[in-house]
């Protein structure tokens, strides 16, 4: 497995630094560099690659624009001088942001992700949903194992993801869309607020659900769940 790579960034500097640490990494193959982006960008129309490494501040396009206006994208790491991260990056699903100066423990773990993404796309559906969830937040892609979710809470348009001893991920999705990216045999609905992992549960009595530290009720809609779940008992 080898993913091809692009990298454009207005600084020459930088894009032979970026160069330099993907030559580094046997899973990375640099086919092109453009120190501007409407070249970048017409190469990408015309030659598919799988990652993308791209400035956001540059003087004809910034990078999100360019990211927007490619009809098939990359997996996408913005790299850029400022810490203030746009809110369309995120909208964009970028995969991870890197700051400048661009750090060599900061670009690999940002390239394990992106490897650890790439082969977790390329599993059947029904494979990749048995391991692992992944969601954006905090404007960069997260990967959560699947055994160490508590409980999914719905935050109108977001959700609040609860993980074993770790901070809780808030992130922007709807609850249906959540919940067709985990198994139905280990999460199941129980409100319209809330998705438990079913291995979880220790107790359900009085349409409510009792969980390691904290207790949820069962709306009316899904009591079908609770009576199934007390006959398997």
């Amino acid at each position: 497995m080898v993913l091809k790579c692009i990298a454009i960034d207005d600084e020459p500097l930088a894009l032979r630094l970026i160069n330099d640490y993907v030559s580094r990494f046997p899973a990375l193959q640099m086919v092109n560099t453009f120190e501007d982006a409407i070249s970048g960008a017409e190469f990408l129309k015309h030659n598919p690659v799988d990652l993308l490494f791209v400035d956001i501040n540059m003087p004809d396009i910034t990078g999100i624009d360019l990211v927007r206006s490619l009809d098939v994208k990359p997996m996408v790491i913005f790299t850029t001088a400022h810490k203030n991260f746009a809110y369309e990056g995120f909208e964009l699903e970028a995969l991870d942001y890197v700051l400048k100066p661009i750090d060599i423990k900061r670009f690999t773990k940002a390239v394990e992700k992106a490897v650890d993404y790439y082969k977790y796309r390329s599993k059947p559906a029904e494979e990749a949903a048995e391991e692992s969830l992944y969601v954006y937040s905090e404007y960069r892609m997260v990967k959560i194992d699947l055994g160490t979710i508590e409980y999914i809470e719905s935050m109108e348009d977001y959700i609040k993801i609860h993980i074993t001893n770790e901070k809780t991920i808030l992130t922007l999705m709807p609850m249906k869309k959540v919940l067709e990216k985990l198994p139905t045999s280990k999460f199941q609905r129980i409100h319209r607020s809330y998705i438990v992992p079913v291995n979880k549960i220790r107790s359900i009595q009085n349409r409510k659900v009792q969980l390691t530290d904290v207790e949820l009720p069962i709306s009316e809609t899904y009591n079908d769940f609770a009576r199934n779940w007390a006959k398997q008992k």
